[in-house]
């Protein structure tokens, strides 16, 4: 009985094995390509930069990692209730040297996210720090929450 169970694991792990191979083979189809389309079973496409999307009460911020971009690099456009960050970054050697390897590789990149309320495109404001972009955008005055008193008739 013992060997059996051996012989069921063994199977389960060669199938696991093949599949672990399948996938390091596409990985490096896509590396050896030159395509700035990320790593199959890494971050998926369309998912860059990842980002958070919160509501403050009376704004709306949002946050986004985006290493190696500078102010330059991203540009944000709202459109009714939609912000869409795009931007591109390039990675290039220094002048002289050669790459051994790069994890960060060139990207162009745009993606938008729909706000959960409206936003006073003129107050808005956007700022760049050690790799996090934050757009802070506060909400239209229509959209704010308002208080209604009861009155006793």
């Amino acid at each position: 009985m013992l060997t059996r169970w051996n012989t069921g694991w063994s199977d389960f792990d060669d199938m696991f094995s093949t599949m672990n191979q399948l996938r390091q083979y596409m990985d490096r189809v896509f590396d050896d390509s030159g395509s700035d389309r990320p790593r199959l079973w890494g971050q998926l496409a369309g998912s860059w930069p990842r980002a958070t999307v919160v509501d403050t009460g009376n704004t709306v911020v949002l946050t986004a990692e985006v290493p190696g971009l500078a102010e330059k690099d991203v540009n944000l456009s709202l459109h009714q209730e939609v912000l869409t960050i795009s931007g591109k970054r390039v990675t290039d050697a220094p002048k002289g040297y050669s790459v051994h390897r790069m994890e960060r590789p060139s990207i162009e990149f745009s993606r938008s996210f729909t706000l959960p309320a409206r936003v006073d495109p003129d107050k808005a404001m956007a700022v760049v720090k050690d790799g996090i972009l934050t757009v802070t955008l506060e909400k239209a005055s229509d959209a704010l929450p308002r208080q209604i008193t009861v009155k006793a008739s």
